[in-house]
């Protein structure tokens, strides 16, 4: 296929020296500079011709890989922010038994979400373009053969446009199981595990408590009774523990927060972790799920007086002011220091199981370097990355999230069903954060708007025509190629915006054409090399191709 190439001295492009003034994150700064798009508002982004590419790049990648599953495409409204829901609705108005089983549907399409923070480019923005599938099967067996599917097809995804992932075990609903697929950086907000002594890798919500050293204190006899003492001027968990001199792992904090369910309704929970961890509010808003967790205000406490800002215990309280969820460390037969529900005042050996008793037990806290690894004990190891897939097997489902279709055997059965999700320009963020360097972008040949960028340098006689020669048999050649034919722009200029663009190889006619070469640079490698004139396409298609 002879595709015409791009030309720069007439394409919509204008590149940048400077980074943008907001950027937080390499992608966003290197997208921003090299003109592949611009932000329009906070979390917000306008794509140009050359990042408009990018996407069109991936996003053919991703159908041609699904296609190849027996995927079917549908496009959902874009309104609709419940996608399973919408996606449910076409399969009951559409299927009515096994024999019309099973079905993949997907859709790419952008998404609209609320961001209070929008930052690091693409990675946390308001509007972005996403994939969203579904599998449908009359069984188990089914929806398995689904989800291998769909994993290997997103391992093939991510492997094609070069990105370093790990897959890790991800938080998922009662019944259910999903992975995250995590590109590997320092720059992720997201925090995954790995356990050093066996191959155990979870993000860090989905971890669930080890085994706990709880034994050394059961074995010391029953504590005492509960006693109060005063603690005038301790606001902080290090200092109650210095005035009281013992370890902040043996104080209970107990954080107040308002769970708010659909319907509107209010209800005051607290939470209990040993004061030298920090309470994962994600990990409390899925164990509290669908009601919205917040943060106690001052207004919550003007509104419930009995309640101690700083000195709240779970003694005479739990299950009367609040409900009170516990994580597994303060385990039953666990002694305790925490807060006496009286100003300046806290409790000493507080037992769990014997003087307050939690509604459950759930993992609450964030995991940290060290913690026990839930498969082997071993130690954890905290690692960042960006989260960029996720499948799940979500099972038979019932009420109105399922969908029920006349079985094999003439009876009403539950359809398996199985979700997968792929942030496309969230994959393109993470991408370029994993590929560049000072000079600009290295794009991946899969994920590039072009193949190679052809750069006729100086003004010697012939260079203009050479060039253009050379971007005719490349395109003759399937090459998708990028010519910079601006005849006023120096050679330095040039160079600068190949580096910049970062297609994956840039192909310099310049002094070297009298004696018949063109400089061939791979821009990943950064690795250099002259080669006759007529052997360019083979050189620059054996770069692509590799």
């Amino acid at each position: 296929m002879n595709t015409p190439p791009l030309r720069l001295s007439q394409l919509f492009l204008r590149t940048l020296r400077e980074d943008p003034s907001d950027s937080e994150a390499a992608n966003h700064r290197l997208l921003v500079r090299a003109g592949y798009l611009r932000r329009a508002a906070p979390g917000v982004h306008a794509w140009l011709p050359l990042g408009r590419r990018v996407l069109d790049a991936v996003e053919h990648v991703l159908r041609t890989e699904l296609a190849a599953i027996g995927g079917q495409e549908v496009a959902l409204p874009v309104a609709d922010p419940d996608r399973l829901a919408g996606v449910l609705a076409l399969l009951r108005a559409e299927i009515s038994s096994y024999r019309d089983l099973p079905v993949t549907l997907f859709q790419i399409q952008p998404v609209v979400r609320e961001e209070s923070r929008p930052r690091g480019g693409l990675l946390r923005a308001r509007e972005y373009v996403a994939h969203h599938a579904w599998s449908f099967d009359i069984d188990s067996d089914g929806l398995q053969s689904a989800y291998n599917r769909h994993r290997a097809l997103y391992m093939r995804l991510l492997e094609r446009v070069g990105l370093d992932y790990r897959i890790v075990a991800a938080p998922a609903g009662a019944g259910e199981h999903a992975e995250h697929f995590l590109a590997a950086t320092e720059t992720g907000e997201d925090v995954y595990v790995t356990c050093g002594a066996c191959d155990y890798a979870a993000a860090s919500a989905a971890v669930r408590a080890g085994e706990l050293p709880i034994e050394a204190i059961r074995s010391r006899g029953p504590a005492p009774a509960p006693e109060e003492v005063d603690t005038p001027d301790t606001p902080t968990i290090e200092s109650l523990a210095d005035r009281l001199g013992v370890p902040t792992s043996a104080t209970l904090k107990n954080l107040l927060l308002t769970a708010t369910a659909p319907d509107g309704t209010r209800e005051v929970v607290a939470v209990g972790v040993p004061g030298d961890r920090e309470v994962d509010l994600a990990r409390v808003e899925a164990a509290l799920a669908p009601a919205r967790v917040e943060l106690f205000t001052d207004a919550d406490f003007a509104e419930h007086p009995g309640l101690v800002r700083g000195y709240i215990g779970p003694q005479g309280l739990a299950g009367k002011a609040f409900r009170y969820l516990a994580d597994p460390r303060i385990a039953p037969g666990t002694a305790w220091v925490t807060g006496a529900n009286a100003p300046g005042r806290h409790v000493r050996n507080l037992v769990a199981g014997r003087d307050f008793a939690p509604e459950r037990y759930v993992d609450l806290v964030h995991v940290r370097d060290d913690d026990p690894c839930p498969a082997c004990g071993g130690r954890l190891r905290l690692h960042q990355g960006i989260a960029v897939a996720r499948i799940a097997r979500l099972g038979r489902r019932a009420g109105p999230t399922g969908v029920v279709v006349l079985g094999r055997d003439g009876r009403n059965e539950r359809v398996a069903v199985g979700s997968y999700a792929l942030g496309v320009t969230r994959l393109i963020g993470a991408i370029v954060e994993q590929h560049h360097d000072e000079a600009g972008i290295c794009w991946p040949p899969a994920a590039a708007p072009a193949d190679v960028h052809l750069v006729a340098a100086g003004r010697a006689e012939g260079v203009a025509a050479a060039a253009e020669r050379l971007a005719a048999e490349a395109g003759a050649a399937g090459l998708r190629v990028l010519i910079d034919d601006r005849a006023a722009v120096s050679a330095g200029v040039k160079f600068a915006d190949a580096e910049l663009l970062g297609l994956p190889v840039i192909v310099v006619v310049g002094r070297g054409l009298a004696a018949g070469l063109v400089e061939i640079r791979d821009r990943r490698a950064g690795t250099r090399s002259e080669v006759a004139l007529p052997a360019a396409v083979a050189a620059v298609r054996s770069i692509v191709s590799a």
